[in-house]
């Protein structure tokens, strides 16, 4: 490889410039950057000269389709030229042919290399940041609750720098494509359900949606006290009784709370209504309270597990899926459906401070990665922002998610619940005549809540009515009355 280059004053930190020369002399050699496009990044480059060179690369290919090295020379103002030949010691125009023509596996094998740039780029930058840390450690005026939190963002920036080039296949040709379409056709005959994901456990939803299929992310958005806990808890707890693993994240809730309302949900099956609020009361019979027994027996049985903190960033969800799917593999199952409460609960990284726009963006496009990377459904839920209440219709709209960054984009499934009486609740009639109508409406409504599909990449938009007791968080089919 070229002398004369690289690990300009660098501290050595195990840097090996030859990997980065390797990749940019393959590059050059092709005169094209197509195969590396949105998995090496001009940050996976330590020496600020490659960085640059890179750069150019992809700029090059911007304005001209080309990463030559006569253009990536080009591009590069007199000015700064004549500063990297000074600092090389050699013209830029050499170094740059140096690194073409000592490369030694060719375009064809250079993406060999990639692992080992990602590898190199995140473990000099977890040193860089771990002394940074040091130093700031030394210091007796330093906030350490802060410095926990900026350094817990600098390594989610550098674990997802790291995990850029590690993504599984995603290129099939369309004969492989239609095998595993067929297979899960197949699946869907033989189960005889009419759907191809996993069930949400209510007829009408399945119906309207074909299951929660694998690799895709669903975004149940709602106004607080609308039931999204007791809906997401109780996808999990149908998935996890059709057999489907299920792992449930909860930012928000403790997991004896959200315990307590799965065995509410569960006894409420044998005609049982024990209140959530009972429960924690202890205003509980003792014909209701062997029941409830009896729940947590049947509870036992289910791959259902459930993950209580909070703050947890996108890099803490990935370990935490990982674990979780060991601990599922040695029960003999996996995670099949992943729900988590909720979206805005999530920590951002530290690349957006301040625009909660792109943070928000930045998570929702996190969780769909999860959900492909790990070939699992996932549920986030979602609060919706007062936006909602200045209307007169209160019912969510899509435009409800605006400004909450990509979720409408990077969802491939955006649904509402929305529950009448909650607001008939708080009202007030303005006379006696509107007052009955009121209650008389109350009444109507009281166990009613709209499944509003606002959208769908594979299905219809429609609104589904379920059936809702909210108070011992059991949400069933229409079939019940309101």
């Amino acid at each position: 490889m070229p002398d004369g280059s690289a690990h300009l004053n660098l501290p050595n930190r195990g840097f090996v410039p030859e990997i980065e020369q390797e990749i940019l002399g393959s590059l050059l050699m092709a005169g094209s950057v197509t195969a590396v496009l949105g998995v090496v990044k001009p940050e996976h480059f330590v020496e600020p000269l490659h960085r640059r060179i890179y750069e150019n690369m992809l700029l090059g290919h911007e304005r001209y389709n080309s990463a030559s090295l006569g253009i990536v020379h080009k591009l590069f103002p007199e000015d700064e030229a004549a500063q990297w030949n000074k600092l090389i010691g050699r013209p830029l125009s050499a170094y740059l042919a140096a690194l073409a023509s000592n490369t030694v596996h060719g375009i064809a094998g250079f993406k060999n290399s990639i692992p080992n740039l990602l590898s190199q780029s995140a473990r000099i930058g977890l040193a860089i940041e771990a002394e940074n840390i040091a130093v700031a450690a030394n210091d007796p005026g330093v906030d350490p609750g802060a410095l926990i939190r900026n350094a817990t963002r600098a390594f989610d920036d550098i674990a997802a720098a790291l995990r850029g080039g590690g993504r599984g296949k995603t290129r099939f040709s369309i004969s492989e494509a239609a095998d595993t379409a067929l297979d899960e056709v197949q699946d869907a005959i033989n189960r005889g359900s009419g759907i191809t994901g996993i069930t949400w456990g209510l007829a009408d939803i399945n119906a309207a949606t074909g299951g929660l299929q694998r690799g895709e992310m669903v975004v149940l958005g709602a106004r607080p006290s609308m039931g999204k806990t007791a809906v997401g808890l109780g996808i999990g707890i149908k998935a996890a009784r059709s057999g489907a693993g299920v792992g449930f994240i909860s930012l928000e809730m403790g997991s004896n709370r959200l315990a307590m309302r799965a065995l509410t949900d569960i006894a409420y099956d044998w005609n049982l209504r024990v209140p959530y609020n009972d429960l924690i009361t202890g205003r509980v019979s003792e014909k209701d309270f062997e029941g409830i027994v009896a729940a947590k027996q049947n509870l036992n049985q289910l791959p259902l597990w459930i993950e209580e903190q909070s703050g947890l960033s996108i890099t803490d969800l990935r370990v935490k899926v990982e674990r979780m799917q060991d601990v599922a593999e040695r029960a003999g199952s996996k995670i099949d459906l992943l729900i988590v409460d909720y979206l805005q609960l999530i920590a951002a990284s530290s690349r957006y401070a301040g625009n909660r726009v792109s943070e928000v963006s930045e998570i929702s496009a996190g969780l769909r990665q999860i959900a492909r990377e790990n070939d699992l459904a996932m549920v986030a839920l979602s609060q919706l922002s007062r936006g909602v209440e200045s209307r007169e219709d209160k019912r969510p709209m899509l435009s409800d998610l605006r400004d909450s960054g990509s979720i409408e984009q990077d969802a491939d499934t955006v649904a509402f619940i929305y529950r009448e009486a909650y607001y008939l609740e708080k009202a007030k009639g303005k006379d006696e005549e509107s007052e009955f109508e009121r209650s008389e409406r109350l009444v109507e409504c009281q166990n009613k809540l709209e499944f509003i599909i606002a959208k769908q990449r594979n299905g219809p938009v429609k609104t589904v009515d379920l059936f809702i007791d909210i108070a011992c968080s059991a949400v069933r089919n229409a079939a019940r009355s309101f």
